[in-house]
């Protein structure tokens, strides 16, 4: 999956007060797309001594670590007038081949995202500001804290006998086939959870239910919590028709296209045609 970076090690703990140096690598976006460094067919992330404009009055705030190099989030413009820097959507994450780059480009999206979202405090109004000791911000004023938001989502593999249920989402392309996921509304378990938006989506009930393991998803900023369930493939199929545009039964050997390993979904999907789920 795509977090899954070794050799390359990720750090996500949070030092207040860091000072950027000239071989810290920046992140700066663009909307949704983010500056790298291309080197011939490969992009490399950008550091600071690549922009001399960089200053300690230049907006920074620090993100992780990457192979314990410091990540720094830029927020002023830079002068990007050399023909090896370009702007790069972040959907480039599901098919590059440097998954510790693809990895840090959406997880810091994530937080450039949530950053800009809570730039003052929901309650009173005042200008938030960093927390010293964890990565949240607060008000100076109400004391409100507020930290990133991740929200849980359920994803599941429905299996019955040698089928899996695959349905294809209305914004996805034809052809294009994923499991069943949904996000965890208030009051509910994930279990809970799992059987309203299979119920919903294509009307079927699920037993059995099997937890298998979870995947951070930072292009949503949320939480994938994957499970298997089994249901009676004799029950009809009943879309939702908002959501979900398709769905049937598939066995192994002849399945559609369908998400790649680099998500929960994709994994699961794969692990079923090995029989291995």
């Amino acid at each position: 999956m795509i977090q899954e970076i070794r050799p390359h090690r990720f750090n996500n703990l949070y030092i207040a007060h860091k000072i950027i140096g000239e071989n810290d690598f920046i992140l700066h976006y663009s909307s949704d797309s983010l500056l790298l460094k291309t080197c011939g067919d490969e992009f490399e992330i950008p550091r600071k001594e690549d922009f001399p404009e960089i200053s300690e009055k230049t907006k920074t705030t620090f993100l992780f670590t990457l192979n314990d190099v410091p990540c720094f989030l830029i927020w002023d413009n830079l002068k990007v007038d050399k023909p090896h820097f370009i702007y790069k959507e972040i959907s480039f994450f599901r098919t590059a081949n440097q998954q510790e780059i693809a990895w840090i480009t959406v997880v810091g999206f994530h937080l450039m995202t949530w950053y800009s979202q809570n730039k003052f405090c929901g309650k009173c109004g005042s200008r938030m500001q960093h927390k010293l000791n964890e990565r949240a911000i607060e008000c100076p004023s109400c004391n409100t804290t507020v930290y990133p938001k991740i929200s849980p989502a359920v994803i599941v593999a429905i299996v019955c006998n040698n089928k899996i249920l695959l349905a294809r989402g209305t914004n996805f392309p034809a052809s294009w086939y994923s499991l069943i996921a949904g996000y965890a509304d208030v009051g509910e378990s994930l279990e809970e959870t799992l059987k309203r938006e299979v119920k919903e989506e294509v009307g079927l009930d699920i037993k059995n239910i099997r937890y298998y393991k979870s995947q951070p998803w930072p292009p949503s900023g949320s939480m994938m919590i994957g499970f298997i369930a089994e249901a009676d493939e004799n029950q009809p199929i009943c879309i939702d028709n908002k959501e979900i545009a398709e769905a049937a039964w598939f066995t192994r050997g002849n399945l559609p296209q369908h998400s790649l390993n680099i998500s929960i979904a994709g994994e699961m999907i794969e692990k079923f045609e090995k029989g291995e789920l």
